[in-house]
């Protein structure tokens, strides 16, 4: 892996969890498909010694390439470019032409919104996000905020230094941009390939692959293979340069000889084999579900052109919700209770009756904190798909707080739904 990169996010919201950074991960991705490895993605506050803190480390760190993300809007707390700037040895000033775009810019969008806005402070946040370390690239404005790709200041060492914007989608519609530039290009142009694959397993513990790896360590040279365990999927990520695919196809054949009766893809998520699975066979699909209250649904629906497949779905918590709207009979609750294997079945064939479905599966269950008992723990979920190619059932007690079961539940669904749609490993 020839270069290595780092990132930092900036924002105090980021920091403290009330915004989710998508920025990094998204970054990284990009990198790894032009052969750039993430060492680090480093988030700070809106404070300028933190920043240079982190910019220090990377650089110390080996990094050939940093990138931030945010700090480049007009406000007081906007200070990424002026502080890389002073970092690289490189004094801002303002770029009188990059000020009248900018200016040109937030008059449109002022107008067309409709804002009332303070001419003199308007003109001191143009101005602010016009000043451009000496040296610098220009990365024009997607929004308000240009970018800029900022190289060390001659007679220094250190890596060039990328600043992006904040906003998920000024940064992205800027990146060709930086990739474009002609430091970027300098940089990439000693990058190896870096390869990424993943294997999915479902229902083997970590331990058991941990043997595995553990015996075939001496054969995996070349190899970052990293394992993640969620809701009962085992994620095998494995990164490696052109070098090594000998060596990733020996892992390859060890897990599957080690594991045949659980790996269920060789890429493709769950929920990208149940969406190819309904596509291919040409059937729709309905949901009745209790404890997980639409989770699944939103799930089926999450990808463009769901409604294709996804006649839709009913969340039926009261009894009498699973008897009107899902035809449920009395006699089967009264008998069974409303978490039960027969329940399952009958708002499974509720949900394909109702909607005129190809499949239709339900799920009841505990998810907790409290509604269990001693036969029906809490945790416990009853899994049901009905479809042409026949019937599929599932019944299992899962640990875990409530979200975690609800969550967990929604996972097992969707794994019924690929044992009866594609076949594989069961649920």
């Amino acid at each position: 892996m020839a270069v290595r990169a780092g990132i930092v996010v900036t924002g105090t919201e980021v920091l403290t969890g009330r915004v989710a950074d998508r920025n990094g991960p998204w970054l990284a991705e990009r990198l790894r498909t032009l052969g750039v490895d993430v060492a680090a993605v480093v988030t700070v506050g809106d404070r300028p010694e933190d920043l240079r803190s982190a910019l220090t480390f990377l650089a110390d760190g080996g990094a050939g390439l940093v990138i931030t993300t945010g700090g480049l809007g007009p406000t007081a707390d906007d200070l990424t470019a002026q502080v890389v700037g002073d970092a690289q040895g490189r004094p801002s000033a303002v770029d009188p032409a990059l000020e009248e775009r900018i200016g040109a810019i937030v008059a449109r969008l002022t107008a067309r919104r409709g804002w009332r806005a303070d001419p003199a402070a308007t003109a001191a946040g143009v101005t602010k996000q016009a000043r451009v370390p000496a040296g610098a690239t220009v990365l024009e404005p997607v929004g308000t905020a240009p970018g800029l790709v900022v190289p060390v200041a001659e007679g220094r060492s250190g890596p060039p230094v990328v600043v992006l914007p904040g906003p998920p989608s000024e940064l992205q519609g800027m990146w060709p941009a930086a990739v474009a530039s002609d430091v970027l290009r300098g940089v990439l142009a000693g990058a190896a390939e870096l390869r990424q694959e993943t294997l999915r397993l479902w229902g083997t513990p970590e331990s058991e692959l941990a043997a595995t790896l553990r015996r075939v360590a001496g054969e995996l040279t070349g190899l970052e293979v990293t394992t993640c365990l969620r809701d009962g999927e085992l994620e095998i990520v494995t990164r490696f340069g052109p070098d090594a695919t000998v060596a990733y196809e020996r892992l390859v054949a060890a897990v599957r000889a080690d594991f045949a009766g659980t790996v269920f893809s060789a890429g493709p998520t769950v929920d990208d084999l149940v969406a190819g699975g309904l596509a291919d066979r040409g059937w729709t699909i309905a949901t009745a579900e209790s404890c997980t209250g639409g989770l699944l649904s939103a799930r089926l629906t999450a990808r463009a052109g769901a409604s294709a497949r996804v006649l839709g779905g009913v969340a039926a918590y009261a009894d009498a919700a699973k008897q009107r709207l899902l035809d449920v009979p009395a006699g089967t609750l009264a008998a069974e209770g409303a978490v039960s294997p027969a329940v399952a079945l009958a708002l499974a064939e509720g949900a394909r009756r109702r909607f005129g479905a190809d499949v239709g599966i339900g799920v009841t269950g505990i998810a907790g904190p409290a509604g269990g008992t001693a036969e029906k723990p809490v945790g416990t979920v009853h899994l049901a798909a009905v479809g042409p190619a026949g019937t599929a059932t599932r019944s299992l007690v899962l640990p875990g707080s409530r979200e975690a079961v609800r969550q967990r539940a929604t996972t097992v669904a969707m794994h019924l739904l690929r044992v009866l749609l594609i076949g594989g490993p069961p649920a």
